[in-house]
């Protein structure tokens, strides 16, 4: 009986590594088959179909690891990630033109110039090399848009050279989110494995790898404030010895989250929870500090960002359809961004309200176990923030790819692949030169996402009863004269 049981649990234990090394390697062979192509902007029916697969298989993985026990060490998903990353870091910047506005607008700083004193087709005095980038700058007759910490770090990446030295730096910092994703699952006890969700998500491989955007920057100092709030060890309040340098020091970290891309702004009141008690003043005056220290070697100039940003507001569309939807009921498209606007903001608030009120912040001293509600609503947030934004590029989904690994819903799992298809427009771009947006593609991408919300809600709703059935036929089954 001793050795059936040896041999059956070292046949599981084959089949297991067997399944697990088989799914590692399709997810590594689809990335190969995306990297080989010649033009991504002609190869989206790949691009999105190589993705579905992986995102299948990470799935899977998942599934192995938490119910089977098959997990990756954190340094194998470091390492894989990596690799991952390397296939696309030489590529140029094909899915998207930003990274040449990055590079104009670092080389400007590099120069003694302000990127916010003037738009790139009003400079006069050029070097040669800022010469041969205004032909690729996205429109140039408006003034950069990028707050200061992000022209800090495109000053960086111009200084180690170009589109490549600009990838290098940004694919670093992504490489660092990967590890503070793992410090945080680790600090909360959560399995490594869950980093896969991120680490080898299509997403930031290629918006980062590939795209070269600048969000994975903002990403890496928003997780780096979450886990400077973590408690590294067992202690349940870590701030309750005066302790005002880890929330002074997360404040000053989320400043920069802020300053490389706005949008983590809508996190603040989250944060403010979490510091809670006496860390709620040393965050806030961590968060002006850094936003002071920032900002003022940009001033005035700074201040004609708000052109560009009200711009961007007021008329920027891409891919949204609640927008369209509501453009074409009250054929008013500033009526549909003020619907959607006050929409988000009741959301939010919503989630705000609910959030504080389950979780007292004064009764639950033990800062890790806050952790999990102040993810699911921050998940929430940037869930609700792209089925209404009426612009919805696919790297603005990176906010929602890295909480994947705290809070893996399948909604948000659709929505970070989905947005993919909005690619389909390139390809006439490529070709023909025409930028013609088709509406079913939004559809698509919206109801999907709802979808998922609507099938996972039935899948919770139906589990208790289903379990309760089945613990009924079990004992029914058991009772004596039943065979």
């Amino acid at each position: 009986m001793t050795n059936s049981n040896a041999n059956e649990s070292f046949n599981r234990c084959i089949s297991n590594q067997l399944l697990f090394w088989g799914i590692s390697l399709s997810i590594a062979s689809s990335y190969c088959i995306l990297a080989f192509q010649a033009d991504l902007r002609l190869s989206i029916a790949a691009l999105v179909g190589a993705s579905a697969f992986i995102m299948v298989f990470l799935s899977i993985t998942l599934y192995l690891a938490e119910a089977r026990g098959m997990g990756w060490s954190p340094r194998a998903i470091i390492v894989v990630a990596i690799v991952f990353r390397l296939m696309f870091l030489f590529r140029p910047p094909e899915l998207s033109d930003d990274l040449y506005r990055y590079c104009w607008d670092g080389l400007m700083v590099l120069h003694g110039n302000n990127p916010y004193a003037f738009a790139p087709a009003d400079a006069k005095l050029l070097v040669e090399e800022s010469a041969a980038l205004l032909s690729h700058v996205n429109h140039p007759q408006l003034i950069t848009i990028y707050p200061p910490a992000a022209q800090i770090i495109f000053s960086i990446g111009a200084f180690f050279g170009g589109i490549l030295g600009m990838k290098t730096v940004l694919v670093a910092l992504d490489i660092a989110v990967c590890v503070v994703i793992l410090r945080i699952l680790a600090r909360m006890k959560m399995p490594p494995s869950r980093a896969v969700l991120y680490a080898w998500h299509p997403l930031p491989i290629l918006e980062i790898a590939s795209s070269g955007h600048i969000d994975g920057a903002g990403i890496f100092f928003l997780m780096l404030a979450f886990m400077l709030l973590l408690p590294p060890g067992d202690d349940p309040n870590p701030h309750a010895t005066n302790n005002w340098k880890a929330p002074a020091a997360a404040g000053l970290v989320f400043s920069v989250a802020m300053l490389v891309k706005l949008f983590p702004l809508v996190f603040f009141p989250v944060f403010l929870w979490l510091a809670g008690g006496k860390g709620i003043k040393p965050f806030i005056m961590g968060v002006v500090s850094g936003t002071a220290a920032l900002s003022i070697p940009f001033l005035p100039d700074l201040f004609n960002m708000r052109t560009t940003l009200d711009i961007y507001m007021r008329n920027w569309e891409f891919a949204g359809f609640a927008f369209q939807s509501l453009h074409e009921i009250f054929l008013s498209g500033s009526t549909a961004r003020q619907i959607l606007a006050a929409s988000f903001f009741l959301i939010t608030i919503t989630l705000y309200a609910s959030l504080f009120r389950k979780h007292n912040r004064a009764e639950d001293v033990c800062t890790p176990l806050l952790f999990p509600a102040a993810f699911k609503t921050a998940y929430c947030i940037v869930l609700a923030f792209l089925l209404l934004t009426p612009t919805l590029h696919p790297w603005y989904a990176l906010y929602l790819a890295c909480l994947l690994p705290f809070v893996p819903g399948t909604a948000g799992l659709v929505l970070t692949w989905a947005v993919l298809l909005s690619y389909r427009v390139l390809i006439n771009f490529t070709l023909l030169g025409i930028w013609e947006e088709k509406d079913s593609i939004p559809a698509i991408i919206w109801a999907a996402t709802a979808g998922a919300l609507i099938l996972s809600w039935l899948a919770r709703k139906w589990k208790p009863d289903f379990t309760r059935r089945v613990q009924l036929f079990s004992q029914s089954s058991e009772m004596p004269g039943r065979q």
